[in-house]
């Protein structure tokens, strides 16, 4: 054990440390999600041994109905995903492709679409719900002999040294690591406890999110309309009239629209979306998220490193948030493993600073994006209108910008990891 660990022991209280069941690991990953278990099933089968900390695991039943939380997954996360095994169980579950797009502003003759064909690509991206791809991660790590799995497991304190890292967890079990992973979400426990400054605004809106039964088929396309509220997207799920939605609109809107009754609901949606797939009923429950941009200062410190929305948040308009943390957690496995074939500390901020730079400027040129996209199509000023309304058919007729947008939302340009080209991870086995 390195000696700045065990002097962290030695300053524990006696009692605590006859409580405690030392573990002594490479990595670990405190958050169970998403983008933690991403990172894990890269790490698979190598030389490096994880801990995964989680509080509480999805239920494996899924219901008849969708859960209300999707994510659009890029080409680039499909390819992460089949790079790590868990592609296999997404699809064994469920999913729909979308290989179209419709994007239109309401009362405007503004609109522009997309298509897979013109990219000689099967689609632009695939409908998920969280929940399918967490199950299916878990999979992909089951039965790994260097990954061990504490759940239900909560984090009590965390300090380090120059020499390593030590976790307490509440149930006095305790973690020695040479890093730190926080993947546990927006309001993170590790970034707190690492007092690690936030730069946040609060966009004004909520998200919500419900699943809804059209009148007519979606046929396979993702639709957006920009409302004076906000945008609102339907999702294409896996049944040929079933859409998840995501509008956002200002917080006072959401508490409305979420406390009417469903034929209410159903009208306004309907209204919304310029009857576009005929009458809309909802299914199920509606709820509403608070939408707030998050950016660390600092993605990495010696002995931490932050990945997916513990380091950033961003708005959903662009459906970018979970695709931004599994290139986060590709980039990051691809970083470690390379320090770990050098021979280097893994969790030297010297060592984690490559991954700092690369996803830091990733994530604020996303945030830059998703905020003009914001301002560009808030307001219904008439000249504002007219503005979009011809930049969106000029980009609509230029077919070499067109088809560059598309290609970097799905993840086809810019510096990717090696696993979102489709490529293994250098020193990780197949």
């Amino acid at each position: 054990m390195p000696a700045g660990v065990l002097l962290l022991i030695l300053a524990i209280s006696h009692e605590r440390i006859e409580m405690m069941q030392m573990q002594n690991v490479d990595v670990v990953i405190v958050g169970g999600g998403m983008v933690g278990l991403g990172l894990a099933a890269a790490l698979k089968n190598s030389a490096l041994t994880i801990a995964i900390v989680e509080g509480q695991l999805p239920d494996t039943q899924l219901g008849e109905a969708p859960d209300n939380r999707v994510s659009a997954l890029s080409l680039a996360s499909q390819r992460i995903l089949q790079g790590v095994g868990a592609w296999d169980g997404i699809v064994a579950r469920r999913l729909q492709a979308y290989d179209s797009m419709a994007v239109w502003e309401q009362d405007s003759f503004g609109h522009i679409g997309f298509d897979a064909a013109s990219l000689r690509q099967p689609a632009l991206g695939h409908i998920v719900e969280n929940r399918v791809i967490q199950l299916a991660l878990l999979d992909a790590i089951a039965g790994a002999n260097n990954i061990s799995l504490l759940t239900p497991a909560r984090a009590a304190s965390l300090q380090s040294s120059a020499a390593g890292a030590l976790l307490l967890l509440e149930d006095g079990r305790a973690l020695s690591a040479r890093v730190v992973v926080a993947a546990d979400g927006a309001h993170s426990w590790v970034r707190r406890q690492a007092d690690i400054p936030l730069t946040s605004w609060d966009y004004g809106h909520h998200a919500l999110v419900a699943t809804v039964r059209s009148a007519e088929p979606h046929e396979a396309v993702a639709r957006q309309i920009f409302t004076p509220d906000g945008p609102l997207a339907f999702l294409p799920l896996w049944q040929p009239d079933l859409c998840s939605i995501v509008w956002s609109v200002p917080a006072v809107r959401a508490e409305a629209l979420c406390a009417l009754d469903d034929e209410g609901f159903n009208r306004q949606l309907t209204a919304a979306f310029d009857g576009r797939l005929g009458l809309c009923k909802v299914e199920g429950a509606r709820s509403a998220i608070p939408l707030t941009a998050r950016y660390a200062r600092d993605f990495a410190r010696e002995r931490l490193v932050l990945v997916g929305d513990a380091a950033h948040t961003i708005h959903p308009l662009a459906g970018q948030g979970v695709n931004l943390g599994l290139l986060d957690a590709a980039a990051l496995a691809e970083q470690l493993l390379k320090s770990q074939s050098a021979g280097a500390d893994i969790g030297l901020l010297a060592n984690l600073r490559g991954y700092e730079r690369w996803r830091k400027s990733e994530a604020a040129r996303m945030l830059a994006a998703m905020e003009g996209l914001k301002r560009l199509f808030g307001g219904s000023h008439p000249l504002k209108k007219l503005v979009r309304g011809v930049g969106l058919r000029a980009v609509d007729g230029l077919a070499p910008l067109k088809q560059s947008v598309i290609r970097a939302a799905m993840g086809l340009e810019g510096e990717l990891p090696a696993l979102a080209k489709g490529n293994n991870l250098p020193t990780r086995p197949k």
